[in-house]
């Protein structure tokens, strides 16, 4: 049968948008004039009309008794199917709306707008209304999955945002990056997300005109439908079934596609506008579709009568990678909502012969191991076959090959950088601005972005090399790229400014040799290769030093003036994994001031960034999330770590509600700066996040509950004072470290008294906190006062009149006894 063409002038010329009711009765269309039309499927009559009181619909979505429409004024107005008339306005946007989503149940509908935030009203109560708000852009589109707990947010910053929508709270799940283009929201190309009917997988268009197909378990891209449009897609829609895939095109195309091998089935030529909307028939071989000129097209046998076997096929799986073919035959195997196989009239005829417990539901205990190889054997808790709870199994008749044992070695790593999502990622993230790059195939485009753009001006620029890894400073901007069959390693050099005309420079390393890692500093550059070399050059190309790392593999490397800070692979520990080893030197005077020593990590975490502080300190923080300074590493076998803040005990995780993690980006003015990663996140990822920062607290002891400091105000403050002590000795010693060690200026010089002083003031704090607890806390009061760094005596001439104001004579005599002998000399530092 040849497939009948039925086009509809059903509104005036310009963008029109339709939807089916759940049952196929109706179907609804909405355009630019003031006027809703009702078609009854099946019938040539004139359809019905709802007046109304807006014009230029932009959105219509449809249950069996009523309908949800959008405008370009802002409004979302409900309309009842049964009386044809206007029932509620469900909720203002104060810009044009632009998309509108049913869940299946019809109780709620996402509003997408122009506005920032994204709308979910309640359709029987409009006093119920929840809202989305972490897009940095305008949302085009947005999608319920079949079950009506996942909505997926289309933005015009060219992501994906998956919120759980089943909670009285919605919550981000995941930012899907780097598959829909960057759209304005009045663009005819789509960016909507279409779920596939068996709720494993959804997909959406990319900007190389492609369909592509998502797993929703891992977020991993899977099949794609490549090769039906020249331009960009601007509508699609799975069928009923998930057998068959419409795709439309702003070429004006409609191809037909077969979902399982990807297949282009029909290319339709007879279209002669640009189809905005496309919806299938839910029971019937029947697509209906609408334009930007007002037009319905209801094409009736819409799939051709040799594919309709697809068509009228049970519920097929998502095109998934490494998955067998479906069937569409008339023994085509069901399948449930979630992809798990329904048991058939054969699954029980089998029951009833071999037995409810002869084969396993996923088809693996029929196979007998006749041969003894050991291919049926039971996976242990690793995943492989072989031993079951720590028992081995006897011996196959073929010999087993045992692999050499290998130490676990951390892989190497660039601090500041990300993985690839999708096209994109981060090359560099710190405090002076951030470096990313896009994969466009045969090329990369790098932008490079400053906080300060009064100081720095933004640029991008084509990247032919590809570079996998950049740092940034104030003085310029550092590329290296990977070896290719066009071009070895190459290290490239940018400066912000100059007074040359030649602003950069490149060096190629020899054949063979990877850059692993690389820093920049205000004098040096370094890096890391994959030959084991650290190579050294000066800001303007000239290589410094060239020199073997003990450790090897090399894991990273940080730089701070001439200070180069190496990480490495050292013995391997008692766990089979190494230990990372470090080394710090001055490579202007040549000194090596710590050589080889322990990382300090504890058992199981990974080493995840490596800088230096605003003053000059090496940190480092752990998969753990716990932050480090190296103090006392300017002299050599002196050096220890720190922990100055430990993540896991911040206040607003206390109270178990909140699940983040901790991008580290540095450490200056005493804090650490951070970027939070929210719903399981490990990386940060585009829009470009903001910034957050933490004061220090040294992990001294547990900290306390909300129960503790209601209940115990006096202790908790006690807790807190001691923490401040231990903190505020660590950054005496700090600084007293660098005043010694360099040129220090002049304010870095005053800050020792100065933080002599504060160390001073918190010990006064304890001291009089144990006077007010009684003369049975007098020693502890008296070693407190001991504890007091200034030689003037006026710190314990205070704690004398601390203890006097709490009426502890004996107290008090002791500590002007101490004030005495220190100023006679007659009590030292080690004695004290």
């Amino acid at each position: 049968m040849a497939t009948r063409l039925r086009g509809r002038p059903a509104h005036a010329p310009g963008a029109t948008f339709l939807s089916y009711t759940p049952n196929g009765r109706k179907l609804v269309t909405v355009g630019l004039n003031g006027a809703l039309r009702v078609f009854e499927h099946g019938s040539d009559d004139e359809p019905s009309v709802i007046d109304v009181i807006t014009d230029s619909h932009t959105a219509v979505a449809a249950t069996n008794d009523f309908i949800v429409v959008g405008s370009e004024d802002g409004t979302v107005t409900k309309y009842s199917l049964l009386t044809n008339s206007m029932d509620q306005i469900l909720v203002r946007c104060s810009l044009p709306v632009r998309d509108i989503a049913l869940s299946p149940d019809g109780q709620w509908a996402a509003v997408a707008s122009d506005e920032l935030e994204v709308k979910i009203v309640n359709t029987q109560d409009m006093t119920k209304v929840s809202y989305l708000r972490d897009q940095s852009r305008p949302v085009k589109h947005v999608s319920f999955d079949s079950s009506g707990s996942t909505l997926a947010v289309s933005c015009t910053d060219g992501m994906i945002y998956m919120y759980s929508v089943s909670s009285e709270v919605p919550q981000l799940l995941k930012r899907v990056d780097g598959l829909i283009p960057m759209l304005e929201t009045d663009a005819e190309a789509t960016a909507k997300v279409v779920w596939h009917p068996d709720g494993r997988a959804f997909a959406a268009p990319t900007a190389t005109r492609d369909f592509q197909t998502v797993s929703r378990s891992d977020w991993q891209r899977q099949k794609a439908f490549s090769g039906g449009h020249r331009a960009d897609i601007s509508a699609a829609a799975w069928s009923p079934n998930g057998a068959l895939l419409a795709t439309a095109g702003v070429d004006k195309s409609l191809a037909l596609w077969e979902t399982a091998t990807q297949r282009l089935i029909k290319v339709y030529d007879d279209i002669q506008n640009t189809i905005l909307a496309i919806h299938w028939h839910p029971t019937e071989n029947v697509l209906s579709y609408t334009n930007n000129n007002g037009e319905l097209f209801i094409r009736e046998d819409f799939v051709p009568p040799n594919q309709v076997k697809f068509l009228n096929a049970n519920l097929q799986p998502a095109p998934m990678n490494g998955e067998p073919l479906a069937e569409v035959s008339g023994n085509a195997r069901k399948l449930v909502v979630n992809g798990h196989k329904a048991r058939t009239a054969e699954d029980d005829y089998l029951d009833d012969l071999l037995g409810p417990d002869a084969m396993s539901e996923d088809g693996v205990d029929f196979i007998e191991d006749d041969d003894g190889a050991g291919y049926a054997e039971e996976p242990n808790r690793f995943g492989k076959r072989g031993a079951v709870d720590g028992i081995e199994k006897m011996p196959s008749k073929r010999p087993a090959t045992h692999a050499a044992w290998q130490p676990e070695v951390h892989e190497a790593f660039q601090s500041g950088s990300t993985p690839w999502k999708g096209d994109r990622r981060y090359l560099c993230l710190n405090l002076t601005g951030f470096v990313w790059t896009v994969n466009q195939e045969t090329h990369h485009t790098v932008t490079v972005e400053f906080y300060d753009r009064q100081e720095h001006r933004d640029f991008h620029f084509t990247d032919p090399y590809k570079y996998d890894k950049a740092c940034l400073n104030e003085k310029g901007s550092l590329f290296s790229c990977a070896a290719s069959s066009q071009h070895p390693s190459i290290i490239f050099y940018r400066p912000h400014e100059t007074w040359t005309t030649r602003t950069d420079w490149h060096t190629q390393l020899p054949a063979g040799e990877q850059v692993t890692s690389m820093s920049l500093s205000e004098s040096c550059i370094v890096a890391t290769t994959s030959a084991g070399y650290v190579r050294v050059f000066s800001l303007f190309g000239v290589p410094l030093r060239v020199y073997r790392q003990k450790s090897t593999p090399a894991v990273t490397c940080a730089t701070f003036r001439d200070y180069v800070m190496t990480v490495g692979n050292g013995p391997v520990g008692s766990d089979g994994s190494t230990r990372l080893v470090y080394t710090i030197e001055n490579v202007k005077r040549d000194e090596t001031c710590q050589n080889d020593d322990i990382l300090a990590l504890p058992e199981g975490a990974d080493l995840t960034s490596v800088f230096f502080s605003d003053k000059g300190d090496p940190c480092i923080y752990d998969s753990d999330g716990v932050l480090l300074i190296l103090l006392h590493w300017r002299t050599p076998g002196q050096a220890k770590w720190i922990p100055i803040l430990d993540t896991k005990t911040l206040e607003r995780l206390t109270s178990g509600k909140k699940e983040e993690s901790y991008w580290p980006v540095a450490v200056a003015n005493n804090r650490f700066h951070c970027i939070i990663l929210k719903g399981g996140e490990k990386y940060p990822y585009f829009p470009r996040p903001l910034l957050s920062d933490f004061e220090f607290r040294i992990p001294t002891s547990n900290p306390a509950t909300a129960e503790e400091e209601e209940d115990d105000k006096e202790a908790v403050h006690q807790r807190n004072l001691e923490e401040q002590y231990v903190r505020n000795a660590l950054h005496h010693s700090l600084i007293q470290d660098l005043v010694e060690n360099t040129n220090a200026t002049n304010a870095q010089k005053m800050e020792v008294p100065t933080m002599e002083r504060e160390v001073d003031k918190v010990l006064l704090q304890l001291l009089a906190s144990e006077c007010r607890e009684g003369e049975e806390r007098g020693m502890k009061a008296l070693e407190l006062a001991a504890l007091m760094r200034d030689r003037t005596g006026k710190m314990l001439e205070a704690a004398a009149k601390v203890a006097a104001r709490f009426q502890r004579d004996l107290l008090g005599e002791k500590i002007t006894q101490l004030a005495e002998r220190r100023l006679v000399g007659l009590v030292d530092d080690d004695e004290l």
